[in-house]
């Protein structure tokens, strides 16, 4: 009885490993080390990725480091990780609503992080981290949606490219900061930024870190909807929002989800690679260097 019990559960637990290898762009084979980079990370505390799943499917994913504008330390690249490994193994969701606290999305990677690590190695194996868990977060079986209030910067933008959908509340905006950083992005953001707008946006937004604001995201299909609200903050309105495309049965609408993903990827893992390795050319290069050492800030 208990040979059959521990039989039982190597099997779910190498299950679970199967389909966390099939969902991840990068392991050893490419010469990704998961647990160097972690161990690395989580020198860099404060601030945490919390998450709520609510008996209704849907799931609010909080981006909480709101001293720093919610920029992600090593700790919390590693909790969002985690975070996402819920959220494949939870067969009663339906959607996702990825958000920051204190009314502000994301700046990105916290600088004292990004600082400390900026040999070639290094920086490569925390874009493959990265890389991994957006993509793991984009091929989700739910329907996920960014809530977009404040500024999306840098990280927080490849962030927000991961959901299914954008919505901005009216005095938000979305900037790809890297040029100015002396870096392209490497979490995947430049491929499914074109993959959104098409490559000629895309070149304009890179190449001029270009403030978007909503009605320009909206007018080139990087948002979905702007939200106004009165009584209802936006979270409420967002939740209302993603109703619509999550109503029946949760299996159901995994099943429209996982179609979608099927269908949007081919080619894009050789697209990602490339962004890594063109993003591992300008990582601690002196571009990004002389950025890092000014203190470069984007308000």
């Amino acid at each position: 009885m208990a040979s059959s019990i521990w039989r039982c559960v190597l099997n779910r637990s190498a299950a679970r490993w199967r389909l966390y290898r099939s969902l991840c762009l990068y392991n050893r084979s490419h010469g990704f080390n998961e647990e160097e980079i972690k161990a690395k990370l989580a020198q860099f505390t404060g601030g945490s990725v919390k998450l709520i799943k609510k008996e209704n499917g849907i799931a609010e994913l909080c981006i909480d480091n709101a001293a720093r504008m919610n920029a992600f330390t090593g700790k919390m690249m590693i909790e969002l990780a985690e975070r996402i490994h819920d959220l494949e193994n939870w067969q009663d969701g339906k959607g996702l609503i990825v958000y920051g606290a204190e009314n502000t999305f994301c700046s990105g990677s916290d600088l004292n992080a990004v600082k400390a690590i900026t040999n070639r190695q290094d920086g490569i194996m925390m874009c493959m981290l990265m890389q991994n868990t957006l993509t793991r977060l984009q091929r989700l079986p739910l329907i996920s949606v960014a809530l977009i209030q404040g500024k999306a910067l840098g990280g927080g933008a490849e962030l927000s490219t991961a959901c299914d959908f954008r919505l901005m509340t009216e005095d938000s905006e979305i900037r790809f900061v890297h040029k100015h950083m002396g870096l392209v992005p490497g979490w995947g953001g430049a491929t499914r930024l074109i993959q959104l707008v098409g490559s000629r946006h895309a070149l304009k937004i890179l190449s001029s870190a270009l403030r978007i604001h909503p009605k320009y995201a909206l007018n080139i299909g990087l948002a979905d909807d702007i939200l106004s609200f009165d009584a209802d903050g936006p979270l409420e309105e967002s939740h209302k929002w993603i109703a619509s495309y999550t109503k029946g049965a949760a299996d159901v609408n995994r099943a429209v989800k996982k179609v979608v993903a099927s269908g949007r990827e081919k080619l894009i893992e050789d697209s990602l690679r490339a962004e890594k390795d063109i993003f591992g050319t300008v990582w601690g290069g002196p571009a990004n260097m002389q950025a890092l050492s000014k203190g470069t800030k984007h308000n």
